[in-house]
């Protein structure tokens, strides 16, 4: 009972500290404790810093269907230039929101990205409540393949395209790029289509080429490690709903729902942020995908930061900085 107050309080101040919080709406499964979406903060959005940006784009439909879920934003640069590299940025959720692309960290990691020179896109997608896995996938791959439709429109360098996210945000971002060229995901008797048919864009490649994760809940075998909260109970934690089958017994279901899943050694480049006082998604998940990838040979960082939590204390100056210098460092050496 004590844990549960104290959690409770936890999440009273946090919510009282974000200026963008993704709401209940939007399908967003209840978590543990009848406690809604607590894992779907998108990050500490009390910085007086306000993103700035020549042109914004909004509620682009980027699959054709004009489903909220598949509606993009699109920001660019307050300096204008003729083309733009590009970084897709995905809020977090629990995967439980379909609606909170204009909550994606906007005043915080977007904002760096923009004053560094970056195109940013922050797409909806499906959620738990939509759509089962590999929808979610299956989405963000229509957002690159958009990107490179519209290169011309919007002004994208689509020679270099990353992706960035917070929480399931992460995991998505993550994934994403470290299943490039995957089309179908096969796993013992596990099999997903990963990179879907979804738009007018098909022609079009996938790939990105580099991956940034904040916080992310990407090891969903591992989600039970160090002091973390539990989310749904046995057999219903949000992985577990976003599959629709419960850990025991469909391990390799797992793994391709999990961004180690895909890893091999060609994989692209990523810069991995946790707080180690997380209690939403402990850090050793994603020390975990950070030594995987170590052990492939895949060039990957990873930043402990000693008093972040689940979003808040993660964006310094210093931080936000590492991430723009590790995207502009791939892109040269591209």
């Amino acid at each position: 009972m004590k844990r549960n107050l104290l959690v409770i309080a936890a999440v009273m101040a946090s919510m009282s500290c974000f200026a963008q919080f993704p709401g209940f709406g939007g399908g967003m499964p209840p978590m543990g404790g009848g406690m809604p979406g607590f894992a779907g903060l998108g990050g500490d959005q009390s910085s007086q810093t306000q993103a700035e940006y020549s042109e914004k784009f909004a509620d682009i439909d980027y699959v054709g269907d004009d489903q909220v879920f598949h509606k993009l934003d699109i920001y660019l640069p307050k300096e204008v230039k003729d083309k733009y590299p590009v970084v897709v940025h995905i809020y977090g959720s629990a995967w439980g929101s379909n609606s909170s692309k204009g909550m994606a960290d906007i005043n915080t990691i977007c904002a760096a990205l923009l004053k560094a020179g970056y195109a940013v896109v922050t797409p909806n997608h499906r959620a738990i409540a939509d759509a089962k896995w590999p929808a979610q996938i299956n989405d963000i791959k229509a957002v690159i393949r958009f990107i490179r439709g519209n290169a011309d429109k919007y002004k994208f360098d689509t020679s270099f395209i990353a992706t960035s996210g917070f929480s399931s945000g992460g995991h998505l971002a993550s994934t994403c790029a470290l299943s490039n060229g995957v089309k179908v995901a096969k796993l013992g008797k596990a099999e997903y289509d990963i990179e879907g048919s979804l738009g007018a864009y098909t022609d079009q490649s996938s790939n990105v080429n580099a991956f940034v994760n904040w916080s992310g809940s990407t090891e969903v075998l591992h989600m039970d490690c160090g002091n973390a909260m539990q989310f749904g109970g046995p057999g219903n934690s949000p992985e577990e709903q976003i599959l629709g089958m419960p850990k025991e017994g469909n391990e390799d279901n797992f793994m391709l729902l999990s961004p180690s899943g895909y890893l091999d050694k060609d994989d692209v480049p990523g810069y991995i942020f946790h707080g180690d006082k997380d209690f939403v998604v402990a850090s050793c998940v994603n020390q975990f995908l950070y030594d995987q990838m170590q052990k492939y040979g895949v060039e990957s960082y990873i930043v402990h930061e000693p008093e972040g939590g689940h979003g808040m204390g993660m964006y310094s100056e210093e931080n936000l900085k590492k991430m723009t210098d590790f995207l502009d460092d791939v892109r040269t050496r591209k």
